[in-house]
């Protein structure tokens, strides 16, 4: 069976003709990406010989790149937040909120990441705590998570913000758990409004500062009289902030986060070929009813757009806040337990199915191919060297 085709592939036969074409262009943060996809699971990065405990069979394991841009690289690391998050989950429904920047920002937000993503973050979450603690709506503390995207389907730039927030918060005075109205959380059209508003200032605020910098087709906003035009312009603009259904329980939000807070740009599995410097690709087109269709690009225009989403150095694209937030997530995770009357161990058996289907306790790449039994490591040599000898007969 022929192997299944990946970014890594793509990358290591036209990543290099593609830096060349674009020598100028190419930041530190992308150059790094690319080197770390083209390397990952390759004998350059050294590696490790294991063997299945039932059947004897060997094999050479090569290592991975853990870049948190590589498609191959996220399995274990959301598996370990998963089991983190599993915890912390309570008896409550749980909403999905998502906050989107109209194009005009966004051409903002891709020169200024790390300043308008944070900008981005922090009024999502202020606006939802805000909106909630108002007694008109709910009255209460929240809790969420929020998680940052930048692609859709096609991979394009639409920068984006999941929220997955829960259906109740803990009352100001701390006496009682308030729950939202069954299947409904909070006013969408109101979270938009105040969402537009606080955004646009915390954005003109950074301008003031000098905290921005513009270039290319944008370079006009430098001048402050273009700037604030283009404020009064989005202002005007309906900004999409929209709540899904609730989920059915945290076994659903579980599998959920594991779906969606590890991604990248495009998962392996959606690459179909690549042939005559061509790459095709299945994306869903939402604006014709979530139809599959296949898009195809040029090689060097896939890359393009690939790297359109790398994340500046230290970002956390996963952040956590209200009764979420990490100062003091524990002991109000605790006064949550006791408000809602549950003992904590019901809050960690989500239904089994959905978490095993989100989080499996043992990795693929870690089962045996001829038996599914646990491989376990019998040798490990460093990057550049070569695997030990006796084990060389089998390199997959």
């Amino acid at each position: 069976m022929a192997a299944r085709l990946e970014v890594a592939d793509i990358f290591r036969r036209h990543g290099e003709a593609y830096r060349q074409v674009n020598i100028g262009h190419l930041g530190r943060v992308e150059r790094r990406v690319m080197s770390a996809i083209e390397l990952c699971r390759t004998a350059k990065l050294g590696g490790h010989v294991e063997g299945c405990r039932s059947c004897g069979a060997i094999r050479v394991a090569y290592n991975s790149c853990r870049n948190r841009h590589c498609p191959k690289c996220q399995g274990q690391a959301c598996r370990d937040w998963l089991a983190a998050r599993e915890a912390e989950l309570l008896p409550v429904p749980y909403f999905h909120v998502v906050f989107t920047l109209p194009a005009e920002v966004a051409a903002i937000a891709f020169q200024n990441k790390a300043a308008v993503y944070a900008i981005l973050f922090r009024t999502a979450a202020e606006t939802l705590r805000t909106i909630a603690a108002d007694p008109k709506h709910l009255g209460a503390e929240i809790g969420l998570i929020a998680v940052l995207h930048s692609w859709g389907q096609n991979l394009h730039y639409h920068p984006h913000i999941h929220c997955i927030v829960s259906g109740g918060g803990v009352s100001p005075d701390g006496s009682r758990w308030v729950s939202c109205r069954p299947g409904f959380f909070l006013p969408v059209r109101v979270l938009s409004r105040l969402f537009r508003r606080r955004f646009l200032e915390e954005l003109r605020a950074a301008f003031d500062a000098r905290s921005l910098k513009f270039f290319g087709d944008i370079a006009g906003l430098t001048e402050p009289a273009a700037f604030t035009r283009l404020l009064t312009k989005a202002r005007r603009l309906d900004w999409v902030v929209y709540a899904k259904p609730p989920f059915g329980g945290p076994g659903q939000v579980l599998a959920y986060l594991g779906r969606y807070t590890h991604r990248v740009a495009i998962a392996n599995s959606r690459l179909i070929s690549m042939a005559d410097n061509r790459v095709a690709f299945r994306w869903k087109d939402y604006r014709h009813g979530g139809r599959t269709k296949v898009m195809t690009l040029d090689a060097h225009e896939f890359i393009r757009r690939f790297l359109l989403h790398s994340l500046p150095d230290g970002f956390h694209r996963i952040r956590h806040y209200g009764f979420l937030a990490n100062g003091h997530r524990v002991a109000r995770l605790d006064q949550c337990r006791k408000l809602l009357a549950k003992p904590q161990q019901d809050h960690r058996a989500p239904d089994a199915k959905i978490a095993a289907a989100a989080a499996p306790a043992l990795a693929p790449e870690h089962r045996c191919r001829c038996c599914g039994g646990a491989m376990v490591t019998l040798a490990i040599w460093q990057c550049g060297q070569a695997p030990p000898r006796p084990f060389w007969s089998d390199t997959s």
